[in-house]
């Protein structure tokens, strides 16, 4: 492999890392509360109540306003990352449908294919759904705390049931996948964890464009014959899909000839 190739590349950064992890230990409170309480044990502490001295329906109320607080910090204090997460993940192409029927297999074999997204396209779908059963969650839940029965409460009580259920469902797919325990995505738990730092390979192998733009020093590689095979592929899948990409290749190949006539080398 040529020099610097297989040197990692930071997906994420410090910020959006512990945005990521606060947002995720209060969801999983949230979940472990919901259900202990949907099973009907609410007279029975569950563990993490006993390891906290507050009673379940408290501690599910006070970890439910700390995730309204904590979203509504990342929509103020982050609304430049917010945007941009909302405006990557609303990205919609053919292709995507090719993706995703590509998708079950790829999960085992590692062959996904090409997009240039930050985002996969079963990242961008699972951004939208779970964001937006968060925030339900959130809208539900604080109306439950503030009303004391009534048609509007029952109703409330409804949405909040059917919307945790789903929202188990799809963080328990989030966290199979982003453990890695999935052949195709073996490595990818690196991206949230150990300073957000994933091997080189990885990046292209799930995010193949993004990875490509993150290093365009690789297309210089790729023109002289650097990269060797493995590389040199990424770089040409890349390169059917992206034609910003190309043109640059195409100037780096003028200004590579133009040096070599200019030093008497050959073509």
């Amino acid at each position: 492999m040529a020099a610097g190739t297989d040197r990692p590349v930071r997906r994420y950064n410090r910020r959006t890392r512990w945005f990521h992890a606060a947002t995720y230990l209060t969801t999983l409170v949230l979940l472990g509360t919901g259900w202990w309480l949907l099973s009907g044990r609410e007279g029975d502490p569950s563990p993490l109540a006993r390891l906290t001295g507050l009673a379940d329906t408290t501690l599910h109320t006070v970890v439910g306003w700390a995730f309204t607080a904590l979203a509504v910090a990342g929509l103020t204090l982050g609304f430049r990352a917010a945007r941009t997460f909302v405006t990557e993940s609303v990205r919609f192409r053919r292709a995507d449908m090719r993706w995703f029927a590509r998708w079950p297999a790829a999960t085992l074999t590692g062959r996904f294919p090409h997009h240039d997204g930050h985002f996969d396209p079963g990242q961008r779908l699972l951004n939208l759904v779970l964001a937006g059963g968060l925030l339900v969650l959130a809208g539900t839940g604080a109306g439950m705390a503030t009303l004391h029965g009534g048609p509007v409460f029952a109703v409330l009580v409804q949405v909040h049931r059917w919307t945790t259920y789903l929202v188990t469902l799809l963080v328990a797919g989030h966290i199979v996948v982003a453990s890695g325990v999935l052949p195709g995505y073996r490595g990818v738990w690196r991206s949230m964890h150990l300073g957000g730092r994933l091997d080189r390979s990885v990046a292209f192998r799930l995010w193949p464009g993004w990875a490509a733009r993150l290093e365009p020093t690789s297309l210089g590689a790729y023109v002289l014959g650097a990269l060797d095979a493995t590389e040199t592929a990424r770089v040409e899948a890349h390169l059917r899909h992206c034609r910003s990409c190309r043109a640059e290749v195409a100037e780096l190949r003028t200004t590579v000839r133009h040096l070599r006539r200019t030093s008497g080398a050959p073509d």
